[in-house]
């Protein structure tokens, strides 16, 4: 009886706890990546996200000043502590940078030339050497340190220099390079799906065709293109590499989309005297609208979040930064192992296309599902 219309599913269970499944495994990371925004890079480093409500115990290097020795019956000694003049506790020692865990707190350790290092858990160490001491030697420790949630990461993004200016840059490429592909797409659309001429099932395969082929083929010959023509490097050329690249996938939705309109409507228009552009601009496009919003979704994201795309086509120089470019050329360096400033970027960055998407997301499904069922 599953088959019966109106009836309800003996598996939707199976449905709904798989729907859930997916929904945890994509906002685990989601999680995770807030919560790193938050912390300390030590504290990144040292535990996993799903740690940070515990203390984190890590290693710590500290100078003890041989200014501080006093020599007493031939022995030279320094003491002190290793928290100054704040209050933790050590848990394990060491006087070398290859073993800062060798012993634990309280222990006398036998380092070499007969030197010794007592540290106790409160942190007060006592360095005792036979000769005199000329430099500070070093102390290594791990203690554990409290939960360090703060907004320096975002403070560190939104202070630096020019970031203003990278996000009007991020939005110079992003709009252009969303309209233009979509006020070309819109009428290659209609011509494909309404208007018969001689080669159009060629072109219809060519489009599909194009949305498998990897643009990372295309940047050096395109590249090579634009300085011919004058346009290499500059806000120009960027529009129109991101229009070339966006095209096939833009074609491909409307067509489908418009190929569902109802036809009596068209003809009923060319019967009454409307020409092609007329049927397109006064029917066709308004009836489009959310295959349009949902083509503009994906190119708005793809633009705003590009970084291949922008280091190539746009000058290096910080003026003509986007925020990809600004946050991965400046922010990070070129080793980018600060996951803190990192995580942080992600939720900056992301805030424009989350308002865009939440605002047009009602058109998404309906434009997706275009053309899939007659």
């Amino acid at each position: 009886m599953d088959n019966i219309a109106g009836t309800k599913s003996s598996l939707s269970w199976a449905v709904n706890i798989s729907v859930v499944l997916l929904v945890v495994l994509w906002l685990i990371p989601t999680v995770g990546l807030l919560v790193s925004s938050f912390r300390d890079r030590d504290q990144i480093s040292a535990t996993g996200w799903w740690l940070s409500p515990f203390p984190v115990s890590e290693n710590y290097q500290v100078k003890a000043p041989a200014d501080d020795a006093t020599a007493d019956g031939g022995v030279n000694t320094i003491t002190g502590n290793v928290f100054g003049e704040g209050s933790g506790k050590v848990s394990r020692f060491g006087g070398k940078r290859a073993a800062p865990t060798e012993f634990k707190a309280g222990e006398t350790a036998q380092l070499t030339r007969d030197r010794t290092l007592t540290v106790q858990s409160d942190g007060s160490y006592i360095y005792t050497s036979p000769e005199e001491i000329t430099r500070d030697p070093s102390i290594y420790f791990a203690a554990a340190s409290p939960p360090d949630f703060s907004l320096d990461n975002y403070r560190t993004i939104m202070a630096s220099d020019n970031m203003d200016r990278a996000f009007i840059n991020t939005l110079t490429v992003t709009i252009p390079a969303t309209i233009i592909p979509i006020l070309i797409a819109a009428f290659a659309a209609y011509a494909l799906a309404w208007m018969d001429f001689k080669g159009r099932g060629f072109l219809i395969a060519l489009v599909v065709g194009l949305l498998v082929v990897p643009l990372q083929l295309a940047l050096v010959p395109l590249l090579t293109l634009h300085n011919k023509v004058g346009i290499g490097q500059s806000f120009l050329g960027i529009w129109m590499a991101h229009t070339g690249f966006g095209l096939p996938l833009a074609i491909y939705l409307l067509r489908n989309y418009m190929v569902g309109l109802p036809r009596d409507i068209i003809e009923s228009a060319k019967v009454d005297g409307a020409t092609d552009f007329q049927v397109f601009t006064k029917i066709v496009l308004p009836l489009s609208f959310p295959a349009l919003a949902s083509f503009a979704i994906f190119q708005f994201l793809w633009t705003w979040n590009d970084l291949l795309v922008a280091k190539v086509f746009l000058p290096s120089n910080s003026e003509s930064w986007v925020m990809t470019v600004k946050i991965a050329d400046d922010l990070l360096g070129s080793k980018g192992g600060d996951w803190g400033i990192l995580a942080a970027a992600a939720f900056i960055s992301i805030a424009v296309p989350l308002i865009v998407f939440f605002t047009m997301q009602r058109y998404l499904v309906r434009g997706l599902l275009a053309g899939s069922v007659k």
